[in-house]
């Protein structure tokens, strides 16, 4: 009797089980069904047009987001379903002046958590703020050290920099291609461990003789390192993290790297300021960017930042900095490899105002010669090193510029609910072909032909990304183009160090035209090798730009 109870049992229990796991499985399939049904169909979202598989999940904006697609991706969707897109169940994308000027400049919509992925030191600072009101208490310790008076007393650093980058190709003297992500990155690191450490470059010296430089290679792998970060959930990259492999476990501990490197120069500058305060000799005019933020007290307490503020910064600072800047140049002096016609424009003009091929004009020089001004926009257009989607929350309520009530967001015509993801990219407003007629080719005369001086061009610029409320009649054909350039963002959270960087870009532009011949081997540099890829910033496909640099004669 009991054997038999005990056989009835297990038989009984053999078919409840796969009964469970079937009915589980049917429920669960009917549960995905239904909110992808609900998600294409009733979503607030649904009447925006898009790729349905896009309305389902994010799976799918996700894995052009692991191959580097994003952009022309998102690209390819305007061209198709024009400038309002679906991109996700919760995430739209647009490609639209007026709306540009809204949702970051009027509205000053808040980042997404995307930002997140991008912490230093496993910490927040400016970029990765994402309320405004922590932001702008994050920037204003910072904010005066990229004011252009400040940043032009750094001139006789960037320019020693720049002879020893000039030294250093001469010595190659053609003989060999050399990789300009590589070489101008450790430049960059040189630039910034001068304006913003105040510590002797040596990045440079290594890349000369061939040595490693890890911070230029952290630098290299933390966008890298963030953008898998953010495309998976939190267990698979701690499980990443652990894959047996000295290259990869560099990758992975990138912003330990740094975080180490710039805790070190923290412990020299605040013992080198307080050796000169007992001496009476702190330089107060020329302050690199961590003196600064070791200076910085908050007005209503008197409490200064803390060192891990400090360094999550400045590490922040430092990355923003530098792949950028080396991307940004690499991509500009391969066209000049190939475009003889520019590169003779550019000749004639900066030969006059540089005659001693090793002194580099004063900034202000060469801010006022309307080639290689024209040629940095048009660089900063097609080539700027931050073309991807820069995500913003749409808020509970939005009031209106023309009535203080409170509103539903309207998007050219689409009522968004608050929590919805919105977002533009440079990539495609730099591409609007109504804007720039053959927006692919590299044109500097488009920017001639506008004819503004550059205080004209601040005021436009000033209009156009800080609107705060106040319209100011701007006529159409007097800066369309400065309208839709966005390389640095837009609004109140554009790029603190852009006056840096149009700065640092200027001078190399010059001093590279100047000193020498560019040429490229057609195999090792060509339009595959140099394919935009996008991991937040710009990589060429090839992770790699040779080029040769030959002496031209004097």
């Amino acid at each position: 009797m009991t054997f038999a109870t005990s056989t009835s049992s297990l038989l009984s229990s053999n078919v409840v089980f796969p009964t469970s796991v079937s009915a589980l499985f049917l429920l669960a399939t009917l549960f995905l069904l239904a909110t992808a049904i609900y998600r294409v169909h009733f979503h607030p979202l649904a009447a925006i047009p898009g790729p349905w598989y896009a309305a389902v999940s994010d799976l799918w904006i996700t894995t052009h987001v692991a191959r580097l697609q994003q952009c022309t991706t998102v690209q390819s969707l305007f061209e198709k379903y024009g400038p309002v897109v679906r991109i996700g169940p919760n995430k739209i994308a647009f490609c639209d002046f007026t709306t540009m000027r809204s949702v970051y400049c009027i509205h000053k919509f808040e980042k997404s958590t995307y930002y997140k992925s991008l912490l230093t030191n496993d910490n927040d600072h400016a970029m990765t703020s994402l309320s405004n009101s922590e932001h702008a208490a994050r920037r204003k310790p910072f904010a005066p050290h990229y004011s252009p008076s400040n940043l032009a007393l750094f001139q006789p650093d960037i320019h020693d920099v720049t002879v020893k980058l000039t030294d250093i190709l001469d010595r190659i003297a053609g003989k060999a291609s050399v990789d300009c992500l590589d070489l101008f990155r450790h430049f960059s690191v040189d630039i910034l461990a001068s304006t913003n450490f105040g510590s002797r470059p040596e990045s440079l010296d290594l890349w000369a003789v061939n040595m490693p430089d890890p911070i230029s290679t952290a630098v290299n792998d933390f966008p890298k390192r963030g953008v898998l970060r953010s495309a998976v959930p939190t267990w698979a990259w701690n499980l990443i993290t652990r894959i047996p492999s000295s290259r990869w476990r560099q990758v992975c501990d990138s912003d330990r790297i740094m975080a180490e490197f710039v805790g070190e120069k923290l412990h020299h500058m605040r013992a080198r300021m307080l050796a000169g305060k007992a001496i009476g000799d702190i330089d107060t005019e020329k302050m690199p960017l961590l003196q600064r933020l070791l200076q910085h007290r908050v007005f209503a307490t008197n409490e200064g930042m803390s060192d891990q503020n400090i360094v999550s910064e400045a590490m922040g600072h430092l990355i923003a900095g530098v792949d950028s800047t080396s991307t940004t140049i690499s991509y500009f002096l391969w066209e000049l490899s190939r475009r003889p016609d520019i590169v003779a424009k550019l000749q004639t003009e900066i030969d006059d105002a540089m005659p001693d091929r090793r002194v580099v004009p004063d900034i202000s020089i060469l801010s006022s010669l309307p080639y290689l001004n024209a040629f940095i926009k048009e660089g900063l257009r097609l080539y700027g090193a931050a073309p991807s989607l820069l995500e913003r929350v749409v808020p509970e309520r939005t009031s209106s510029p023309v009535s203080s009530a409170d509103q539903d967001f309207d998007m050219m015509g689409y009522a968004l609910p608050p929590g919805t993801i919105v977002s533009t990219q440079a990539w495609s407003m730099h591409r609007a072909a109504e804007v720039f007629p053959s927006p692919e080719t590299f044109l500097p005369d488009r920017w001639i032909a506008v004819d503004q001086s550059e205080a004209e061009e601040e005021r436009l610029m000033r209009c156009v990304l800080l609107l705060e409320f106040v319209f100011i009649r701007i006529e159409p054909d007097e800066c369309r183009m400065a309208q839709h350039m966005m390389p640095f963002g837009a609004g109140t959270r554009i790029c603190g160090g852009q006056a840096l960087a149009h700065i640092v870009l200027k001078i190399l532009v010059a001093a590279m035209v100047r000193n020498f011949n560019i040429s490229a081997n057609a195999s090792e540099t060509n339009e595959r090798t140099m394919a935009i890829k996008d991991a937040f910033i710009t990589l060429p496909a090839g992770m790699e730009c040779k080029l040769s640099f030959t002496t031209r004669a004097q």
